[in-house]
């Protein structure tokens, strides 16, 4: 990590927690910290929480986290990182955070996010130029809405002073690579032990199990042609030209989707290509057109065609019924009365 990290003055860490953040991203990424600490006979890590208010947060599992500080407190963190989860794209912008953020960088300080906080930094245009990751379900929505950043699939990324991270277990990983840093892999390896984590993965490590794993199916020829499709949502291919791609005759290729997913090539498909839509929709602020021509689709008529056929409702009523649950969740209504946990 770049920053004022020096093995005799130690390190700040400061974490910046948004509404409905994870858990278990945030969890994983603080606990490899203490047992750092300990190991070492000393504080070398010390972190401070914070929120946009001073308030206490909220986390999607419905704990209540008490932070320390507000951002306003936010001043020289040798690291700075975003914890956020569910629904990010929904969360306002903090000019505040953007400011502290920005002049942290300008310093060559070290900043970034975990789970899904990458796509507030690409909203705070800190991420132009730099690779960077994010949780595997907001992928493609940060793809789509920041073309100019380069996103990755990797578990982590870490681009000179910015680091990201998927989340989840994934953030034990970014921990452990940033300890070795700093410290050397024995005692990554020993704060790997003392979590009971076996297998450290590197950043290029894959989010997500292989569609062999997801899908049960071991057939060479299908899980090609499911990967083709996957990579053409924009641009979808003919049943044909997907046959020739795995070297199969069309009629070949029916019968094996017809055998292991009791449909054809072409509904399948059309079923990736709807869901593909149902995240940008939800995630996402694009026109309802815009989200149909990036899933293949001419026209809105016959997206909203589809869309209806498989959802039972429009894209536009889709974008509307999402956009109301969030908000009565965000306003309390209905929400069961949250967990309360000190932090440090």
């Amino acid at each position: 990590m770049s920053g004022r990290a020096h093995e005799e003055t130690g390190q700040t860490i400061a974490f910046v927690l948004m509404d409905r953040f994870s858990m278990n991203a945030f969890a994983s990424v603080i606990e490899p910290l203490r047992i750092a600490n300990r190991l070492l006979g000393r504080e070398y890590y010390e972190w401070t929480t914070y929120s946009l208010d001073g308030n206490s947060v909220v986390a999607s599992n419905g704990c209540e986290v008490a932070v320390k500080k507000s951002i306003r407190e936010l001043h020289d963190a040798d690291v700075t990182l975003l914890c956020s989860g569910i629904d990010v794209e929904r969360l306002p912008l903090d000019p505040d955070l953007g400011s502290k953020l920005r002049r942290l960088n300008a310093m060559g300080r070290t900043f970034g996010a975990i789970c899904t906080g990458a796509y507030l930094l690409a909203r705070y245009n800190l991420l132009d130029g730099r690779r960077c990751t994010i949780h595997w379900e907001n992928l493609r929505s940060l793809r789509e809405e920041f073309p100019d950043v380069e996103v990755t699939s990797d578990i982590f990324a870490i681009d000179r002073n910015c680091i990201t991270c998927a989340g989840g277990m994934a953030s034990l990983d970014m921990m452990l690579r940033l300890i070795a840093i700093q410290h050397g892999a024995y005692l990554a390896h020993e704060v790997a032990e003392v979590a009971l984590y076996q297998n450290m993965r590197s950043g290029e490590s894959a989010q997500r199990h292989d569609i062999e794993a997801r899908t049960g199916i071991s057939n060479a020829k299908i899980l090609d042609a499911i990967r083709i499709m996957d990579l053409h949502i924009e641009d979808p291919l003919s049943c044909q030209q997907l046959a020739m791609t795995v070297n199969l005759s069309p009629r070949q290729l029916e019968r094996l989707f017809r055998r292991h997913f009791n449909c054809t090539p072409g509904q399948y498909y059309l079923r990736l290509r709807l869901e593909t839509a149902r995240d940008l929709l939800r995630r996402t602020s694009r026109p309802v057109l815009d989200v149909a021509l990036a899933c293949g689709f001419a026209s809105t008529s016959h997206f909203t065609k589809c869309y209806r056929e498989r959802f039972l409702c429009t894209p536009t009523e889709e974008r509307q019924s999402y956009q109301w649950a969030n908000t009565k969740t965000n306003s309390g209504v209905g929400t069961a009365t949250p967990m309360r946990l000190v932090a440090k």
